[in-house]
């Protein structure tokens, strides 16, 4: 009998000059004919495409999978370093987080690095159902974050979105400010700001939540985001579940989150 597995795929990035790589998790049926879903899973700020195993999301899917609470699907954890997931800076660079001194900060065009590559690069490499119904997007922290600018800026690619405690923050921060030549840049990837200011598809489907004493407090950034797509009819699901900002966090929740993308 056929066993899931994880891939590494490694390759070299055009658009960032770099070599870069991703982790797949291949359900035990891949190898059937029918195309699978992909849900696109994004590490945070201090993490990496280990998210994977550290969170045991491709145990956690073979359990479920077999026990009929997921539909099989691949899963895509791609490295985006610590970048937010935006297009900063032409050239690919590293610098000091003002916040904390023995943090880097990537600048780059890793927006156009998700879109225009690694998507593409799944799409070409595995059996996908490729198009936005079977095109999914998820992260924790700072890939919540990311996750949520992506599917409401390319709302033709995803119908499902997830914000794991995400990174929603009400305003710009000094510490943020590398991120961000001026506040147009912020209001451009800000999920919060482009609910407010644009039509969102109705037919996405949007999942948040933060733990009760997330100390970014980035329950507050959900809540806000939530009231915006519930008035503008979007189908969106908001939750405080107990804990704080933590890998842990994410670990005693992950059934959850991999119920939402596979039901």
């Amino acid at each position: 009998m056929n066993k899931s597995k994880v891939e590494t795929v490694n390759f070299y990035s055009n658009i960032l000059g770099k070599e870069m790589l991703m982790l797949v998790y291949l359900p035990e049926c891949y190898n059937s004919l029918a195309p699978l879903p992909v849900l696109y899973f994004l590490h945070g700020r201090s993490g990496s495409e280990n998210i994977m195993f550290q969170i045991d999301i491709n145990t956690k899917a073979d359990g479920m999978i077999k026990n009929g609470k997921m539909k099989p699907m691949i899963i895509v954890c791609p490295r985006i370093e610590n970048s937010r997931g935006l297009n900063s800076s032409l050239i690919c660079k590293e610098v000091f987080d003002p916040g904390d001194n023995n943090r880097i900060i990537n600048l780059g065009m890793y927006e156009d690095y998700f879109i225009k590559e690694i998507v593409p690069l799944t799409d070409r490499t595995f059996n996908t159902i490729k198009d936005r119904k079977g095109r999914y997007i998820g992260g924790i922290s700072g890939g919540g974050y990311t996750a949520l600018h992506n599917a409401f800026r390319h709302q033709h690619m995803f119908s499902k979105v997830g914000g794991h405690m995400p990174a929603l923050e009400l305003k710009l921060e000094d510490e943020d400010k590398p991120y961000y030549k001026d506040m147009s840049v912020w209001e451009k990837y800000d999920p919060i700001y482009i609910a407010r200011n644009n039509n969102i598809s109705s037919d996405i489907d949007v999942y948040l939540d933060a733990g009760d004493k997330d100390e970014g407090r980035f329950y507050e950034g959900c809540s806000t985001l939530h009231k915006i797509l519930k008035v503008k009819g979007i189908n969106s699901q908001n939750y405080i579940f107990t804990g704080n900002h933590s890998a842990k966090y994410i670990q005693s929740n992950i059934e959850k989150y991999l119920k939402f993308y596979g039901c």
